[in-house]
């Protein structure tokens, strides 16, 4: 600005040097530059100031986000903008009045996108401001819905990446998703890969990176799982170098687990891994095991540092056990120790002290199991333990099944009388346990004592509306 003031003070100097005609020429050209610099510096501040109204009082913005959006937005283009990027932006966004963005936010609206959606959507594209809603956005939505997308899953698609409504429908959207789609086995499944990652359908990179993950061998159940887990691996810029460096830890690119290894690996940061097999060394394990452990079960160098600390010292110093046998089942550290870890131990621990487990039987399997094959093997081998091992078991549940039966009038002796006819019937869900009871007696008419002299219809296979009830009504 000084710069400024001291050219002009020496223009005024040299004024006294020129003829009388000169010096009014002059002094004329000079007033209306000075007009002009303050007229188009008042202009751009208006047209700052208007946006930001708009934003604030139409979108709902905080001034803060307002003014951020202004500076890339303007609804009357300046006439000197201050960059080529300005001028750039400016040729796209010409319009006097609010006319435009105002036809973009109904259109949004009545779509069903909420005030704090459009809100996401202008300060991530505010140039969409100025789309025309009718041949720029609406194309997409039909598109989507016309493979299965419902009006939420537009909204969570749009919400959380707009500019791939900028991009064109025909060149690029439609190959995108029909690409998407061909490692998919239904519209459903590609729908559910784009809304968790909407960039895959306006990121030109999906394409070149798929066709490099196919020539790298990578398989088409491969990539359908990257697409349905975390599809934005895809679109990453360094995917040849992550992709090799599973190579080189070993995977098969052919196999199943080179995808799960890959999202593993990527999923944490060089700090993140060595934190972790820092902790598994604290515990004895060399590189080498652990990497083993690695390549069997990719995800559970997902678990936290404090996680794997957890079941490592629930299994050496709580259980006694070999930690050499847990990282060989690396996948038991995925399981929560409150409720799946701690409950069976104790019922292993039983098995052992009392010789019922199998000479050499691993101690990892019965932690591996669903809930069903564990109750049912827990209980079909072990009768003279019935009671003992079942309500470990189910101990989480046992008290609600326990409360099922008394609302129907059943005590405690008539429970543990049922449980010990018939174990499998407390295995049976509260909810399943209460619907036979039922129709048991208010449609049946039958006294509930009845159930607990005879609990075999409570058995866990005997389907309520395929078997009961069908013979409950002919008898």
């Amino acid at each position: 600005m000084f710069h400024f003031h001291r050219h002009r003070l020496r223009a005024l100097l040299h004024l006294n040097n020129l003829p009388q005609t000169s010096k009014c020429h002059l002094l004329l050209l000079q007033t209306n530059f000075l007009n002009s610099f303050s007229t188009t510096t008042t202009s751009s501040s208006d047209q700052q100031s208007f946006t930001i109204s708009y934003l604030t009082n139409t979108c709902g913005l905080s001034p803060q986000d307002a003014l951020k959006v202004s500076k890339r937005l303007r609804f009357k283009t300046p006439k000197k903008p201050d960059s080529q990027d300005a001028l750039k932006v400016s040729k796209r966004l010409r319009f006097k009045t609010p006319q435009k963005p105002d036809s973009v936010v109904t259109f949004f609206k009545n779509h069903g996108f909420l005030i704090h959606n459009i809100q996401s959507i202008i300060l991530k594209d505010p140039e969409l401001l100025v789309a025309n809603p009718i041949k720029s956005i609406l194309p997409k939505f039909q598109f989507l819905a016309s493979k299965g997308a419902s009006p939420s899953d537009i909204v969570k698609t749009v919400t959380r990446c707009p500019r791939f409504l900028r991009v064109s429908l025909d060149k690029h959207i439609v190959p995108a998703f029909d690409l998407v789609r061909s490692f998919c086995p239904s519209n459903q499944k590609a729908i559910d890969s784009i809304i968790a990652c909407p960039t895959s359908i306006s990121d030109f990179r999906m394409k070149p990176n798929v066709k490099f993950l196919i020539d790298f061998g990578l398989t088409g159940s491969n990539i359908y799982h990257l697409l349905r887990t975390r599809p934005s691996i895809i679109c990453s810029t360094d995917l040849k170098n992550a992709v090799e460096e599973i190579k080189e830890l070993g995977f098969d690119p052919s196999k199943a687990y080179f995808s799960v290894a890959l999202l593993a690996k990527r999923a944490i940061t060089k700090s993140q891994w060595d934190a972790k097999v820092d902790v598994l060394k604290s515990w004895g394990f060399s590189e080498d095991e652990i990497f083993n452990a690695f390549k069997r079960h990719p995800n559970f160098m997902l678990r936290s540092p404090d996680k794997l600390n957890a079941v490592m010292s629930f299994w050496v110093d709580g259980l006694g056990w070999d930690p050499s046998v847990l990282l060989a089942k690396p996948v038991l550290f995925g399981f929560s120790i409150e409720k799946r870890l701690s409950p069976r131990a104790s019922i292993v621990k039983y098995l052992l002290s009392k010789g019922l487990l199998k000479e050499g039987a691993c101690l990892c399997t019965p932690f591996n199991l669903s809930d069903e094959d564990f109750q049912r093997r827990a209980i079909e081998s072990r009768e003279s333990a019935l009671f003992i091992l079942a309500k470990g078991i189910i101990e989480a549940k046992w008290d609600e099944k326990v409360e099922t039966f008394k609302k129907w009038g059943l005590s405690d002796e008539h429970i543990l009388q049922a449980f010990k006819k018939q174990p499998f019937c407390m295995l049976s869900s509260p909810r399943k346990m209460n619907a036979i009871v039922n129709f048991w007696v208010n449609h049946l008419g039958l006294d509930s004592l009845d159930l607990a002299r005879a609990p075999g219809i409570l058995q866990l296979n005997l389907n309520l509306e395929k078997r009961i009830i069908p013979r409950g009504l002919v008898v």
